[in-house]
């Protein structure tokens, strides 16, 4: 069980990594901060190409660094994101693919925080975003 500190850190870090990110052609800026069951966060922002294809966004940055990191056992990620030098004013849902990614790596009761402020967050559970993903067990 992580405690609320961690959680407050996470989402903290989450707002932060915004400054990370590369979005020169939509000037919409994600962070993300994913924390790992050994309680280790990585942060990551989304970083744009002019070839949209090869974008990658924030939450599989983060992902993506602590699997080549060596860790593949994940409790939580948190999201922000908004115009580029604004503060955010909604929520950044994870797209698809970060959804498909966090099903990869990270269990149903997987918690994803989005966030607003320090104060203002949603949160909710991976199997609530996808009901009925589809995983390694899937293909055996």
């Amino acid at each position: 069980m992580v405690d609320e500190r961690k959680l407050e850190e996470l989402r903290y870090a989450a707002l932060q990594a915004r400054e990370m990110a590369y979005a020169p052609y939509s000037h919409y800026t994600v962070g993300a901060a994913l924390l790992t069951k050994n309680g280790k966060i990585y942060q990551g922002g989304n970083i744009e190409n002019a070839s949209y294809g090869a974008t990658n966004c924030a939450e599989r940055t983060a992902v993506f660094k602590a699997v080549s990191d060596g860790c593949r056992e994940f409790y939580a990620i948190a999201i922000a994101g908004g115009m580029e030098d604004c503060k955010p004013v909604d929520y950044a849902w994870p797209c698809g693919i970060c959804r498909q990614v966090m099903q990869e790596f990270a269990g149903e009761e997987f918690r994803i925080f989005v966030v607003k402020s320090e104060n203002e967050y949603r949160e909710c559970l991976l199997k609530e975003l996808l009901p009925y993903g589809f995983g390694g067990e899937s293909i055996q």
